[in-house]
């Protein structure tokens, strides 16, 4: 069971986040992983360092944490060997537990995560010729209900912290053994980022898509992409993170101006009717306020489009009148847009069906012949249920003892593989 009570969320569409930005350990140390450097040489200052040591060896530690992927103090070898053990005994360098990793047929490649305190999320990374996405989550559950989504099933645990949002990101570098390469060396002097490069990433792309409501957990997430963005962190450009909301209008040109990714938005509707029951928060900011916002969203041009996320669902969003409002409210708006069409990756007791491939081929002509892009995603991992939500509610009908044999079997299997 874990440790924590359940955050006190005073209605279905409008919580009050918990203002927290390190998940407390059980031994009392500190997990620096989401830090910025400043507040980590505040940390090391409050434990005992001088002000130009705590500089110093904040500078350290945040390269190797950011640069290196090292988890383990006794790695850095350019701190003082007797510095390491002092480090070692306040603070830890960890990644989120991983309860379950899947791998699918078709490289998609899924994983079940456990926060210090007992909270399970789920991180997807998905491989294409061109490029590789890692589908992050920013919350423990989720408020806003969509009918079509498993996570919408799950109530809100609590928000993620940065080091838990930025840690999947770290994680992923992890198991794809892309960790740039060089020299850690004259740290003290200025660096040059050039010295720090990885062969060829694998992990090209980020977006917010997994479990939560970025949106609802904005200062975290603000504060674990500037870490992802920072050049001196993992330095991953802003044009290669996506951040998708079902449309929190308020805090949408927040996200423009002080994040300035890119933005996706889970219209799935495009009447009042349909979008009320399958994205509810419609009911708090309608169609027409939440593509207002899009119009005015920072920094969005042809040349960085608003991405209009469209799951098709059977007899419900999916005919030609559908199609063609769509894009009447798209040129309305003057929207600088694209359409992704989902196909729907259906769950256990999940109240819709996708709709035939027929109709989301026409319904995808009807967009394009109108000059906007509405390619239809590829359904990724359906033998791993990549469908978020899937896998926490999979894992939760296995036994702590058959998880624990599991993943006894999969280090064995990598041991023997590295052997």
């Amino acid at each position: 069971m874990a440790d924590t009570t359940l955050m006190s969320i005073p209605g279905q569409v409008d919580p009050v986040p918990v203002a927290r930005d390190i998940t407390p350990r059980a031994d009392g140390r500190v997990d620096l992983i989401g830090l910025p450097k400043d507040r980590i040489r505040e940390l090391f200052a409050d434990a005992g360092l001088d002000a130009k040591q705590a500089k110093l060896r904040a500078k350290q530690v945040f390269h190797w944490l950011y640069h290196r992927g090292v988890t383990d103090f006794a790695a850095m070898t350019d701190i003082a060997k007797t510095m390491r053990p002092w480090l070692t005994e306040r603070f830890v360098v960890e990644r989120p537990d991983v309860v379950e990793a899947q791998h699918s047929t078709d490289g998609t490649r899924k994983w079940l995560l456990r926060t210090a305190d007992g909270h399970e999320f789920e991180m997807v990374f998905i491989p294409d010729a061109d490029r590789g996405t890692l589908c992050i989550s920013s919350q423990v559950g989720c408020t806003l209900n969509c009918t079509f989504c498993h996570t919408g099933t799950m109530r809100l645990v609590r928000n993620l912290t940065p080091g838990e949002i930025v840690g999947q990101v770290m994680l992923a570098r992890d198991a794809l053994g892309e960790w740039p390469k060089g020299s850690m060396a004259g740290l003290d002097t200025e660096e040059d980022s050039s010295e720090y490069r990885s062969d060829g990433r694998l992990l090209t792309n980020i977006v917010l898509m997994g479990m939560g409501e970025p949106l609802y957990n904005f200062d975290n997430v603000k504060a674990a992409m500037q870490l992802v963005m920072d050049g001196a962190g993992l330095a991953l450009s802003k044009r290669r993170i996506t951040l998708s909301t079902s449309g929190v209008v308020p805090m949408m040109d927040r996200c423009g101006q002080e994040i300035g990714v890119n933005l996706a938005v889970s219209l799935h509707a495009v009447t009042k009717d349909i979008r009320d029951e399958i994205v509810p928060i419609n009911r708090k900011y309608g169609i027409e306020e939440l593509l207002e916002a899009c119009a005015a969203y920072p920094g969005a041009s042809n040349a960085r489009r608003i991405t209009f996320e469209y799951v098709m669902l059977r007899d419900k969003n999916d005919s030609d009148e559908h199609a063609h409002e769509l894009v009447r409210l798209i040129k309305h708006y003057r929207l600088p847009a694209k359409v992704n069409l989902i196909p729907f990756n259906p769950w256990p007791g999940a109240p819709y069906e996708c709709s035939t491939p027929e109709r989301v081929k026409r319904f995808s002509e009807i967009v394009f012949e109108q000059g906007i892009s509405a390619p239809v995603r590829t359904p990724r991992g359906r033998d791993i249920d990549a469908a978020c939500g899937q896998l926490k509610t999979a894992a939760e009908k296995k036994s702590r003892a058959q998880l624990d044999r599991e993943a006894a079997a999969a280090e064995a299997v990598a041991e023997a593989a590295a052997g």
